[in-house]
């Protein structure tokens, strides 16, 4: 494991549109297709991670706390699946079913979304608003593992509030820490 911050695409970049297998279902599907419609949460996450694994349940809760709000999630894997089975996609979709994942699991097999996102770590999160604008990107929290910070998705749940009360974002947004994404 190599301990990687998030790149922090520039904000007010739009959303790359991609065609990735959604694990869950076996079906491609298409930004478009899972967009929300007051804002749309890409998560690059893995199976193995343990930077991700501290976070799962607390990603789940965010899901079900505000998609019915307007917003529209998704996580994506883009992990070399030849050196790093455990992200393979039947793992996933393993994966997505013990820990209730209530948001598509994407995999980007060509790690192509990745590129285009210029995503580095797992996890690493984007917020675009309704016209598929980025206004956050970087850390969910100030959690990780070890460090005695409990997880609440606090720098996360305040960028999508802000959307929901016409608020500016915040200008001091921190890097996400993680693993580095495994390329091929």
């Amino acid at each position: 494991m190599s301990l990687t911050s998030s790149t922090m695409l520039p904000l007010g970049t739009v959303a790359p549109d991609f065609a990735l297998l959604d694990v869950t279902t076996m079906n491609a599907v298409t930004l478009q297709s899972l967009r929300g419609k007051k804002g749309t949460v890409i998560m690059f996450i893995c199976n193995h991670c343990p930077f991700v694994k501290h976070v799962n349940e607390e990603l789940v809760r965010i899901c079900n706390d505000y998609r019915v709000t307007g917003f529209g999630f998704v996580a994506i894997s883009s992990n070399d699946v030849e050196k790093y089975p455990q992200d393979s996609p039947e793992k996933m979709w393993k994966t997505a079913r013990e820990e209730g994942y209530p948001f598509p699991y994407l995999y980007d097999e060509t790690q192509e979304v990745a590129k285009e996102y210029d995503a580095a770590c797992t996890p690493d999160f984007y917020l675009f608003d309704e016209d598929l604008k980025l206004v956050y990107r970087g850390q969910l929290d100030n959690s990780r593992p070890g460090n005695g910070i409990p997880v609440n998705g606090r720098d996360l749940r305040e960028a999508m509030d802000a959307i929901l009360n016409n608020s500016p974002q915040r200008k001091d947004q921190k890097p996400s820490m993680g693993c580095n994404i495994k390329w091929k």
